[in-house]
C-alpha cells in the first residue's frame, strides 16, 4: 500500500513525463563570520571504504514495483497540496530502504544503471567522462531517461562541469561546441559577463541532455598557482571569489539547474585528497575572514547544496576529515546558516580510507550530518546504513530530516512538480 501511494504521488507530481524545471525561491540565509568554532567532541570510531569495484547486491531486488504501479495509477485524486504537504506525504509512504536509498548520490555504474537505480531506490546518479564518451546527445538523453523511467522517485542526475581541468560532458565534442574553459580563462577574456554567459549556456546544454545538477561552482579561495586547487578556482581573493560564486549561483538558479558549492570549509593550499590525507593547520580566523566568504555568498544567493571536503581542518576538528566531522557540519549549519543539502566528497578517495576500517564510511558520514553520500560502492554502503538505523546507531528521525531536504531539492528543481 505504501508503494502504491508513492507511485500515485509521483504520478501526480510528474505525470509520468520528463521532468519540467520550475521556479524556485532563493534562500534568505544569514551567516555570521565571528562565530567561534565549536570544540571538537567527536569519537574516533572509524570504518573502511572499499574500492570502486561493485559488491554483490545485499538488498532484495525490486526493480519494477514502482514503475508498474505508476503505470496503473490514475490521475491523482489527492487534490492540490503545497510543497510541505507533498514532501511529508511522500516521506511517510516510504520504507526505510527507500529513504536510505534517497541519501545516495552515486557514481553511475557502467552497466545496469536502470536496474540498480530501481533496486537500491537511489537518490541520484553522478555521471563521469565515461558516461558521455563517444555518445550522441540523443544517446545520453536515452540513457538518462532509462534511469528515470526505472526510478520510483525522479533521480538527481549530476556531473562535474566546472570548466578547465574538470569537465565531463564537454570533453565530448558531439555534446558541446568546445571543451568548457576554466573560469579564470573566461574572466581574462571577457570578465564576469563572459563567465555568466557561459554559465547560462552550459546549464541549458546540460539540462537538454537530462543533467539537472552541476557540481559547481568551486568556492575555494586560491591565489597561488602552486596550490592544488588553484586551476579549478576563480584564482582571486575571497571577496572577488564570493562575488563570482554568488553570480554564478544566481544564473544557475534562473536556469533551474542544481548548484553545489565545493569544497567546504575551503581547500586553501592543501594537497590533493584523492591520494592521501590533507592536514590544514590554518587558524579558524582565516576561514572566518576568507574561506567562508564565498560559501556564505553562495548560500545567500540560493545555492542548493554544499559539498564537504576530506581535508582535516585542525582548527575545527583535528581528528577527522571535514566530511566525517560533526563539528564541521555544525559550523556549516549554524555559523553559515545553511539549511540545504549537505553532501560528501567522493568517499572512495584515499583520504577517507583509514577512517573507515570496517567498511562503514557512509555510516560515519551520515552520523556527521551529511544528507547525501557520494560514493561508488553503494551496494555495500546502503545495506550498512540500513543496518545502522535498524540497530539504533543512526536515528530514523535523522534519516527523515535528510530525506526531507533531498526531496525538497528535487521539488525545487521541478523533478517532483509543484
Amino acid at each position: 500500500m505504501k508503494k502504491l501511494l508513492i507511485a500515485v504521488l509521483c504520478l501526480m507530481l510528474t505525470g509520468c513525463a520528463a521532468p519540467v524545471p520550475s521556479d524556485r525561491s532563493g534562500s534568505d540565509l544569514s551567516a555570521s563570520s565571528d562565530t567561534p568554532a565549536p570544540s571538537p567532541t567527536v569519537s574516533s570510531s572509524h570504518s573502511e571504504e572499499s574500492d570502486s569495484s561493485q559488491a554483490a547486491p545485499e538488498t532484495d531486488p525490486d526493480p519494477v514495483e514502482h514503475s508498474s504501479a505508476s503505470q496503473q495509477a490514475s490521475e491523482s485524486s489527492l487534490g492540490p497540496q503545497n510543497q510541505e504537504q507533498i514532501i511529508q506525504e511522500l516521506l511517510s509512504a516510504m520504507t526505510l530502504e527507500e529513504k536510505v536509498g534517497q541519501m545516495f548520490f552515486v557514481r553511475c555504474p557502467e552497466t545496469g544503471g536502470a536496474e540498480l537505480a530501481a533496486q537500491y531506490k537511489l537518490g541520484g546518479y553522478l555521471l563521469f567522462g565515461r558516461d558521455f564518451k563517444d555518445k550522441t546527445a540523443q544517446q545520453v538523453r536515452d540513457d538518462i531517461q532509462s534511469y528515470q523511467d526505472a526510478s520510483g522517485i525522479p533521480l538527481l542526475i549530476g556531473t562535474d562541469e566546472e570548466g578547465g581541468t574538470v569537465v565531463r560532458a564537454s570533453s565530448n565534442p558531439d555534446l558541446f561546441p568546445q571543451r568548457e574553459p576554466a573560469p579564470q580563462t573566461l574572466f581574462a577574456q571577457g570578465g564576469m559577463d563572459l563567465i555568466l554567459q557561459d554559465a547560462r549556456q552550459k546549464s541549458m546544454t546540460l539540462l537538454d541532455l537530462g543533467v539537472n545538477v552541476n557540481f559547481a561552482p568551486v568556492a575555494d579561495v586560491s591565489t597561488d598557482p602552486a596550490d592544488f586547487i588553484y586551476a579549478r578556482s576563480f584564482g582571486q581573493d575571497a571577496q572577488a571569489t564570493a562575488g563570482y560564486v554568488a553570480q554564478v549561483v544566481g544564473v544557475m538558479e534562473e536556469e533551474h539547474i542544481g548548484s553545489v558549492l565545493k569544497h567546504f570549509p575551503g581547500y586553501g593550499n592543501n594537497v590533493d585528497t584523492h591520494t592521501g590525507i590533507a592536514l590544514d593547520q590554518r587558524p579558524y580566523e582565516t576561514f572566518q575572514t576568507a574561506d567562508f566568504l564565498p560559501f556564505q555568498a553562495g548560500i545567500q544567493a540560493g545555492a542548493d547544496a554544499v559539498l564537504v571536503s576530506h581535508n582535516i581542518a585542525a582548527s575545527m576538528d583535528e581528528s577527522l576529515p571535514a566530511s566525517l566531522s560533526p563539528t564541521v557540519h555544525q559550523i556549516l549549519r549554524e555559523a553559515l546558516g545553511f539549511d540545504g543539502v549537505v553532501l560528501t566528497d567522493d568517499l572512495a578517495m584515499d583520504a577517507v580510507m583509514e577512517y573507515a576500517q570496517n567498511g562503514s564510511a557512509a555510516v560515519l558520514a551520515i552520523q556527521a550530518g551529511n544528507d547525501m553520500v557520494v560514493t561508488t560502492d553503494f551496494q555495500t554502503q546502503i545495506p550498512q546504513v540500513i543496518h545502522a538505523v535498524q540497530s539504533g546507531v543512526i536515528a530514523e528521525s535523522q534519516i527523515d530530516q535528510a530525506v526531507t531536504r533531498v526531496l525538497n531539492w528535487k521539488y525545487e528543481l521541478g523533478l517532483l512538480g509543484n
